[in-house]
């Protein structure tokens, strides 16, 4: 059956479905945020109400980043000379499998092509990150810092704007955004970060460096190495047991 094409899910409402499959497309988008990111569909999307301005022949199938890159400028120069365009922000959130970026700039073609709009579709904010996944997840499986910098930074964004500047302020900003989160969550959750202990620490017998200097240091004051380490262990509460070793007698090895 047809149905079996269709995937599970994408995040496309049922309207933009119905149009994905009147569109002809040379294969249908299973998983939106990858099938999209390199700009083909898009490019046959817009074929087929204008050929003359976005032949198919003319764009890359591959998965590449530049691939990636040609597609979408193609796409963006044939726009300019019809004085439209897609969101930046979008676009690029797409090229790097941001998550919800496919499904909005999906959502902008069929708003370009059909001057028609779903109201009910929730755009995602401009910065695509994984925080509505996270929040969906236990508190305990929960993305690390270093995670939280995986997964919102990919290494397609570091290729294409290798600036160091730039990829640092990205950091600064998914880690204070997942500082945040972290801030948040001890404010909803207080006695899961409430830190406990577990019974008393041992009270420690610290000897005073003033005796030990005043026993090795001044002879004349009548006090020896022996009562100063007695005094020391009598401290300690341990007990020792005194153990005597016999010596074998050597024989000499040589003959007088």
């Amino acid at each position: 059956m047809y149905y079996a094409e269709c995937p599970k899910r994408t995040g496309l409402p049922r309207e933009i479905h119905k149009w994905l499959q009147s569109l002809d497309l040379s294969f249908y988008p299973k998983t939106v945020r990858r099938d999209f990111s390199n700009g083909y569909l898009v490019a046959e999307m817009f074929s087929h109400y204008y050929p003359q301005d976005f032949p198919k022949q003319l764009y890359d199938k591959g998965t590449s980043l530049t691939a990636k890159q040609k597609n979408w400028s193609r796409i963006e120069r044939s726009l300019q000379k019809q004085n439209r365009h897609l969101t930046k922000e979008v676009v690029d959130g797409t090229i790097h499998c941001k998550p919800g970026a496919a499904e909005l700039l999906v959502h902008e073609v069929y708003t370009i092509l059909t001057n028609q709009s779903i109201r009910d579709i929730e755009g995602p904010e401009t910065d695509f990150t994984d925080q509505e996944y996270q929040e969906l997840l236990p508190t305990l499986a929960r993305s690390t810092a270093s995670k939280a910098i995986k997964n919102n930074l990919r290494v397609t964004e570091i290729m294409a704007e290798p600036d160091i500047s730039t990829n640092q302020r990205k950091v600064e900003v998914i880690l204070h955004r997942h500082l945040e989160h972290k801030a948040a969550e001890k404010m909803l959750n207080p006695e899961r970060f409430k830190v406990k202990h577990q019974g008393q620490l041992a009270a420690k017998n610290v000897v005073s460096s003033n005796q030990g200097n005043e026993c090795f240091d001044s002879p004349s004051s009548g006090c020896t190495t022996s009562k100063s380490f007695s005094s020391t262990w009598s401290q300690a509460a341990v007990s020792f047991k005194e153990i005597k070793v016999h010596q074998p007698v050597r024989r000499s090895l040589v003959n007088y």
